[in-house]
This record gives structure tokens, C-alpha cells and sequence, in this order.
């Protein structure tokens, strides 16, 4: 009898939430249930984007667009035909401060495939971005001033486009036109212009929304919050309080940006260059370290092992300081390590001081006290470095003095969707 009054019912329409990240592109699937929404199906292909760049150096850090679709019409293809048929809108989020250009009206091409039409880049450049490093502090300090309270820093779209007018052309006026238009987020920007992997036509797009914003909108439900992202890079932040309004003008010094949220809010957030990314530059280290030593290891198993070598150490008096990749607010400086004591020397000690070392930074730009007097209750940790590394889940539980969660459903695509279903 139920499955025949089910049977009898119109399907319940789809929402589709993407994100295009920095090093995989997730699509995801989001349906109305009685209680909320639910995770219908989602999919997640890793880009392989990365890309040389001659003209920036090594300094820049570019994507090969073409490749970041060709990731998004898999992920599409891999998801049920069925439930893609009935989605009504599309949140889309991504990697955030980078750029992209494209010759007007020439920015994409459509195609038949297996699934049917879908579009392929046409004539674009490569995606600059946030990573990139070819604006000097030097360069950044002779620009305009923002009329913002968020500093520029090399790996913003606008510092870039002034990068490439000081480089080719005599007239450094900067082109205005290219900015687009601002808009509420959840907004309608368009509706799709024909089938796409069996979405209908006429399925409304909306704005476009950071990925930052999104994750956190897909965990965070109570102001006693505060999420850890630990990823390519690293995140801590907390919801400012409501009617809060951030300064009129920027701190460069500054280690924490305020973030504009959803529903006029703001959220508080140190946002560190230096996550993941740090552990898979050690790791590498030691794989090219092996290599030149005539041996060959697969950093998959290095990293395996200097985990479990740090699982072995309880603690370490090595203080390293993992700032690499520098940071926003203080670009020139680099990593150091201090205490160094021969009963200290072993993969194990290293390791651990290390993941110890990109917790500590992160909180050194945003206080555990700070946190408390805000009146933090809880950490959500989320992130894939975080998921995969006890290590750095130790850490954590041993810096912060609140509990910590885990497992929570921290998703920049579930964050995109679960904004648009709010606001069908």
C-alpha cells in the first residue's frame, strides 16, 4: 500500500550543488525530505589541473581550465540520469580570489556527447589562482587601496589584472568592465539555455558563492561553533555577532579577515596559506631525499609511514614554525625550526612537531582565548588532511580546550545546494 501511494506522488524536485575546488571538483545531489534536505547522490573527480607557467615564473601557480570541466561533465555523467532530470536549480561554489579570462561570447562552446549537450571551454586563459605568488609585497604596496576592509594580496583576481597591465601595456587604468555585477547570494544569475547531461533547460543558475562560505554554511547551525577546516590550506573561524560591521578600511597586519556571510553576518576568520599543502611538501622532501639516495618510495607509503612514526611519539621538543607558503598578513616570512636536540632527529619527532606546528599557526592568528571569549563551545574539524592524519587530529584535541567533533558533513557543494534549496 505505501509503495503504491509513493508510487502516485510527483517526484520531488532536485537541487544541484557544485564545487569547483583546488584540486577536485564535487557535484552533489540535494532533495527535500520532511525534517530537512538529504545528500541524494554525489560524486567528486580530482582535476589533475595543474599547470606551468612561464610568463609568472615560479611564483605562479595556474589551472588548466579545459581540464576543470572536463572533471565537472565526469562528475555530472557519473550521477543517476533520473534524479538530474528533475533538478530544479543549480548553487554553484569554488576556489575562491583566483581569475580567469575569456574572449567575450567565446568563453565556451557546446557539444553532443553521450549524455547529451554539454559545454567545453573555448577560448580561456588559465585559471591564476588564489595560490599564486607573482605579486610582490613590493608590487601589491605601489596599487591603489582597497575601499574594503579585506587587504589585497597576491592571488586576488584585481591584483592580478594589475599585474598584467604593468607587464604588457603603458596605460595602467585598471578595467572596470571586467568586474561583475554584486549579488545576494542565493540570487538567480540566469536559467541553464538548453539540456545538460539530462538538467533540464531553463534550470535556475545562482550566483556564484565562495567555497569557504559554502563549507561552512553545510555544518554550521549554532553560534557556540567554531569550524576547523584543515585542506590544501587551513581555516579556523567563528561567527561574528549579529549587527556586527567590519572596519571601514583594511589591516594588512591583520591575521584575521571578516568574511561576509550569509544574511548580512559576518564570520571572524584566520585564514592560513599553509594546511596540507605543508605535510604533501614534506612528504615529497623526503620522497626526492630517498630518490637521491638510490632507493625508490612512493610517496603514498612515506606518508603512511611518517604517520605511523608519529603515532609512535607521544611529543616532541622540536618547535617547527610551518609558514612555507608564507601568509597574507606577513608574506615575507618563511618556515623555521627551532629546538633542535639529537634525541629529537627521528621521522616520528618530525612529523608530529610538524602537524603540531600548522595547528599552533593557525591558532596564532586566531587565539584559543579569543575563541573562548566569544563564546566558543565546540570545534567542528572537517577537511581532508584533518580526516586522514591522527596526528593532526591529536594535536588539535590537545591545543583546543573545548570538545571536538568530527564526521560532520562540511561540503562546499552540499553548502552551495542547501543555499539554494533554502531560497527556491
Amino acid at each position: 500500500m505505501a509503495g503504491s501511494k509513493a508510487a502516485g506522488r510527483p517526484a520531488p524536485a532536485c537541487v544541484l550543488g557544485i564545487d569547483l575546488g583546488t584540486t577536485s571538483v564535487k557535484a552533489a545531489l540535494l532533495m527535500g525530505a520532511e525534517q530537512g534536505q538529504v545528500v541524494a547522490e554525489s560524486c567528486s573527480r580530482e582535476t589533475q589541473a595543474y599547470t606551468s607557467s612561464l610568463e609568472a615564473g615560479p611564483q605562479g601557480m595556474e589551472q588548466n581550465v579545459r581540464r576543470i570541466v572536463r572533471a565537472l561533465n565526469e562528475c555530472l555523467a557519473a550521477l543517476p540520469q533520473q534524479q538530474l532530470q528533475r533538478v530544479s536549480h543549480i548553487g554553484i561554489s569554488g576556489q575562491m580570489h583566483g581569475i580567469v579570462f575569456w574572449k567575450r561570447d567565446k568563453g565556451c562552446k557546446w557539444t553532443e556527447c553521450g549524455t547529451g549537450p554539454t559545454f567545453e571551454p573555448e577560448e580561456v586563459s588559465h585559471l591564476i589562482t588564489w595560490q599564486d605568488g607573482r605579486c610582490s609585497p613590493t608590487f601589491l604596496s605601489s596599487l591603489p587601496l582597497p575601499q574594503s576592509h579585506i587587504s589585497l594580496a597576491t592571488g586576488f583576481g584585481c591584483a592580478t589584472v594589475y599585474w598584467y597591465l604593468k607587464k604588457r601595456l603603458k596605460n595602467s587604468g585598471f578595467p572596470v568592465h571586467l568586474l561583475p555585477e554584486v549579488g545576494d547570494p542565493g540570487s538567480i544569475a540566469g536559467r541553464t539555455i538548453c539540456a545538460w547531461h539530462g538538467i533540464p533547460k531553463g534550470a535556475k543558475v545562482g550566483i556564484a558563492l565562495g567555497d569557504f562560505q559554502c563549507s561552512v554554511y553545510s555544518c554550521l547551525t549554532e553560534r557556540t561553533d567554531a569550524v576547523l577546516n584543515i585542506s590544501t590550506s587551513a581555516q579556523l573561524t567563528v561567527s561574528m555577532p549579529l549587527g556586527f560591521q567590519p572596519p571601514e578600511t583594511p589591516d594588512p597586519s591583520s591575521a584575521v579577515t571578516y568574511f561576509p556571510y550569509f544574511n548580512d553576518d559576518y564570520l571572524a576568520v584566520a585564514a592560513s596559506l599553509n594546511g596540507g599543502n605543508v605535510l604533501a611538501t614534506f612528504v615529497d622532501m623526503v620522497a626526492r631525499w630517498t630518490e637521491e639516495l638510490g632507493l625508490q618510495v612512493q610517496e603514498p607509503a612515506i606518508y603512511t609511514k611518517i604517520i605511523e612514526a608519529a603515532l609512535a611519539q607521544n611529543d616532541s621538543k622540536l618547535s617547527v614554525h610551518p609558514t612555507i607558503f608564507g601568509e597574507r598578513h606577513i608574506p615575507e616570512q618563511l618556515a623555521s625550526v627551532t629546538n633542535i636536540a639529537v634525541s629529537d632527529l627521528s621521522l616520528g619527532h618530525v612529523t608530529r612537531a610538524l602537524c603540531r606546528g600548522i595547528v599552533e599557526n593557525l591558532c596564532s592568528m586566531l587565539p584559543v582565548q579569543h575563541l573562548m571569549e566569544m563564546g566558543v563551545r565546540r570545534i567542528l574539524g572537517s577537511g581532508s588532511a584533518l580526516a586522514r592524519n591522527e596526528v593532526l587530529r591529536q594535536e588539535v584535541e590537545r591545543i583546543f580546550p573545548c570538545p571536538v567533533v568530527y564526521g560532520k558533513d562540511v561540503d562546499a557543494a552540499v553548502g552551495a545546494a542547501m543555499v539554494m534549496f533554502h531560497r527556491k
